[in-house]
């Protein structure tokens, strides 16, 4: 059996890693599209034949996870994909939002490459390919062994990363023995606001984990919605300013919202306005709300003793239309925005901010990963220049930075989710997801506190497992 890295490996996006066994069976471990700068070219081919691969396992709804997936269906794989139902829900959301940034992404980039004389690209998928990539979606439940075929089940644990993410466990049958591989997918922090704590996994002999965070601890937050409030106060109500929170439309936006409906429910929320401005977060908010079988007791109790509703208050406004977005440009009172993407490098949220960035009143919370590269990413660094939309920006608005809204656990909670294995049952740990320098660093701390044989795999490198 042999394992074949093909994305997220000393890098974070593109997750794709695949399974052949001895028997030939090729099972390819989620699909993700790569994002950020010059990645376009990569996106366009697979490295490995699309109608060969036999099923797809994914771990978790986000882009760089399954976002290449219609361009797999596409190229020819016509096999099952097996996930959970939250996940597929949440994918008939996200890969439809996918399709249409890449058709746009893509008249820009091929006008660019035609003015230099170059061959356009094609389009990486359509509206018709992420239909028919849910379609080949099979739900399966946490906890419960599914038989992939004759010779491979796997059983799926809650990482509590966004709703309905899983690791995987493998169980590989190769003439009298059986192969144990666990793959991590993306592994939540415990103590999530909303979802369940990330869950103990069967033992496995080899790992694939994920290493986001692999060189950093989370700062403490004694209480983050003391915390939220007097940002709000300080901003909105003092200052009457804007408070901006690029928020990634799964998981982060709802708990932020979650969080503010406690502060309302407890009568420490202003009066101001708060909008929720992204369609994509007002449709993920409605399959949050489908699946509280992915919620903690703690949330649950909330609802059943509230108004049966986490994710709306007073003063809460959905907002959907570009019309009523662009309005919000023109609103005078302070308010609260939160708004996709994440990193703010994309969507809604990369307009609020070039309208208010030189306001002293204004502020930008910044609750998630970014790259160094994104707008995100600039801003969290202290840059006082920015370029947005080809504009030079000064940065007179303040940037705030609470790392307790972050999905990814640290490597001390990594540490943590693979302290269920007996390390000298674990032939070997390989390490994807993270940044090559950061890898370097999570490896070392592996192995001072005795894990063995602890490699990162380069792009495109093959492992054979006996």
């Amino acid at each position: 059996m042999k394992i074949q890295f093909h994305g997220a490996a000393r890098q974070v996006t593109g997750s794709k890693h695949l399974i052949i066994t001895e028997q030939g069976t090729r099972i390819l471990l989620d699909c993700g599209l790569f994002q950020g700068l010059n990645t376009h070219e990569l996106n366009q081919n697979f490295a490995f034949n699309p109608e060969e691969i036999d099923y797809v396992i994914l771990s978790h709804a986000h882009i760089d996870h399954t976002g290449l997936l219609p361009r797999l269906v596409a190229k020819g794989f016509s096999g099952p994909i097996y996930c959970t139902d939250a996940t597929k829900d949440l994918a008939v959301i996200l890969l439809g939002d996918s399709a249409r940034i890449q058709e746009n992404d893509l008249n820009r980039i091929n006008k660019r490459r035609a003015n230099r004389g170059e061959e356009l690209l094609e389009n990486l998928y359509s509206a018709d390919d992420v239909e028919q990539t849910i379609s080949q979606m099979i739900s399966v439940n946490f906890r419960e062994k599914v038989q992939i075929c004759e010779e491979v089940s796997a059983y799926f644990t809650d990482t509590g990363h966004i709703l309905g993410s899983a690791a995987v466990s493998l169980t590989i049958k190769e003439g009298e023995k059986d192969i144990k591989l666990f793959f991590s997918g993306d592994i939540g922090r415990p103590n999530d606001k909303i979802l369940k704590n990330p869950e103990a996994f069967p033992q496995a002999d080899y790992i694939i984990c994920e290493s986001t965070y692999g060189a950093k601890l989370h700062e403490k937050e004694t209480d983050v919605k003391a915390h939220l409030q007097s940002i709000v106060q300080r901003v909105c109500v003092e200052q009457k300013g804007k408070l901006l929170i690029p928020a990634f439309s799964v998981d982060r936006t709802q708990e932020l919202v979650y969080a503010l409906d406690q502060l309302a429910q407890e009568g420490q929320l202003p009066p101001i306005k708060v909008f929720v401005d992204s369609p994509l977060s007002v449709n993920a908010t409605y399959v949050m709300k489908k699946h509280p079988e992915c919620f903690n007791p703690e949330i649950l109790e909330y609802l059943k003793h509230g108004d049966g509703d986490a994710f709306g208050f007073p003063n809460l406004y959905y907002v959907s239309s570009t019309d009523d977005s662009k309005k919000l440009n023109d609103l005078k009172e302070p308010c609260i925005i939160i708004s996709s993407s994440g990193m703010a490098e994309a969507g809604r949220i990369k307009h609020h901010i070039a309208n208010n960035i030189e306001d002293i009143r204004c502020c930008i919370l910044l609750v998630g990963y970014t790259t160094a590269d994104s707008l995100g990413g600039q801003l969290k660094a202290g840059n006082k220049k920015v370029t947005i939309f080809g504009d030079q920006y000064d940065v007179r608005a303040e940037v705030v930075v609470m790392d307790s809204f972050s999905a990814h656990a640290d490597y001390q909670e990594i540490i943590e989710f693979l302290s269920c294995q007996e390390q000298s049952q674990v032939k070997e740990v390989f390490l994807v997801h993270g940044e090559y320098e950061t890898q370097q660093i999570f490896r070392q701390k592996l192995i001072d506190i005795g894990w063995n044989n602890v490699t990162i795999p380069a792009m495109r490198e093959e492992v054979i497992l006996n």
